[in-house]
Order: structure tokens, then sequence, then C-alpha cells
């Protein structure tokens, strides 16, 4: 396939566009070949959580090639595209990032990336970036207290209406940059979802922004700040 012009591939259903995607890059896809599909039967979050992929919203993954050496920094650099992409297109104004790969509409959930490598030998080939976001599928019971769906805030929005436009933003990534610049973390911090809230976990303290490595900084009860590199987030309930 070398040569050969990245495409937007799309399919009913399949039971994940990101190993839809894997197999199609071990056969020589270009970088930026997107897969979006109206179903996923076993689609997947971080952690190896299960993703409920029902009709009406968006599933999509999209090829990088080569992988960066920074990999913990290109979900927030994915997250941060998607934002401010679904911003511009009037979607429910300010989307908010809850770190590491949340993406928040108010305070309820309405999608996610997840960011997978695939090695050959001891380098990375290549990653694939996978996007879910709730578009015109209520979540229900019982996700409905937590989640939310983009049609909320514009009645009438259909999955079919994203998908160029949420491609062209991830294939404008520069996946391949070092730390977060000022100017990134400027824009990160205008819709840091976790900013200023008490967290109980990874590090129980009140959360101050996200360090030039991606490391999500919090201040701790014992005054000094720590950085977070990997684990969930949970809300203080006190």
């Amino acid at each position: 396939m070398s040569g050969v012009e990245p495409g937007i591939i799309r399919l009913a259903a399949v039971p994940s566009t990101m190993d839809a995607l894997h197999e199609l890059a071990e056969q020589g896809a270009p970088a930026g070949t997107a897969v979006v599909a109206s179903v996923q039967t076993a689609g997947r979050g971080s952690r190896g959580r299960a993703w409920a992929s029902p009709p009406g919203g968006l599933w999509l993954s999209l090829l990088v090639r080569p992988a960066p050496a920074r990999l913990e920094l290109v979900s927030l650099r994915a997250g941060l595209a998607v934002a401010e992409a679904l911003e511009r297109l009037g979607v429910g104004g300010r989307i908010g990032i809850k770190w590491p790969n949340d993406l928040m509409l108010g305070d309820r959930k309405t999608g996610g990336l997840l960011c997978e490598a695939r090695w050959h030998g001891a380098a990375p080939a290549w990653i694939v970036i996978g996007l879910g976001l709730n578009v015109a599928n209520p979540p229900g019971p019982p996700l409905a207290g937590t989640a939310t769906h983009l049609g909320a805030a514009r009645p009438g929005l259909e999955p079919a209406e994203l998908v160029e436009p949420m491609v062209a933003a991830l294939r404008g990534l520069d996946a391949g940059s070092g730390s977060l610049t000022p100017a990134e973390q400027a824009r990160f911090a205008r819709r840091d979802w976790l900013r200023g809230r008490a967290i109980e976990q990874p590090v129980a303290g009140t959360v101050e922004g996200i360090a030039p490595d991606g490391a999500l900084r919090i201040r701790a009860s014992e005054g000094q700040t720590v950085e977070a590199r990997a684990g969930s987030v949970a809300l203080s309930l006190s």
C-alpha cells in the first residue's frame, strides 16, 4: 500500500475500529488512514473497560505513523484538537478535557480517547488514536447521571456530520512534538475540567493543572505539589 493516499473507511458494524485499523496498518496503510463504524460490538476504553458503542455515536480510529517518542502526550493533544474542532462547529460551547482522556460537556462525559501502540522490535511502529463520542445516542441507565451526548447541546446533530471534521483535526496533530509548549498549556488550561477540583485518586489533593510532560499536577494535603503520570481520577466526595 506504499504511496497510497490515506482514506476514510466507513463500516456498518465492526468489533472495534481500533483493531480494524491495526490490521490495516500491518498491511501497510498510510498515516492518516481512518476507520469509522456505525456500531462497535466490542469497543473498549482505557484500562480495558468496555465502551458501549450503539448507533448514533461517532466511533472512529486514526492511524499515526511513525509512532512518536512521547506517547503519553498524544492523547492530550488529540483531546485538545477534538475539543477545539467541536467548538468551531458550535457544538455545546466549550468542551472540557478531563485528564487524561475524557471529553466533558458541562459536568458529564460525552466522549473519550484511547491511544494504542504496536511495536516492531524495541521501537513503536505506529499508534492508533481511537475516538468515541456520544452524538445522537443519549446514555441510558446507569450512565445517564454521569454521561451525556452532544445532541443535548445541539439537537439533530448526527455522527456523519462530524466524521470529516474530526478526521481533519486528528490528522493535523503534531504528534511527534516533545513537551507541551506554553501555548499548548494555556489552551489546555482553558478547558481543564479538573483544575481546582479536590480529588482522592491518583493522589489526594487539589488539581493545579498539567505539567509540560503531560503529568497531572496535584497540591497534596500536606502542601507539596506532586505529579501523577498514570491512574484513574476519583473526585473527592467530601
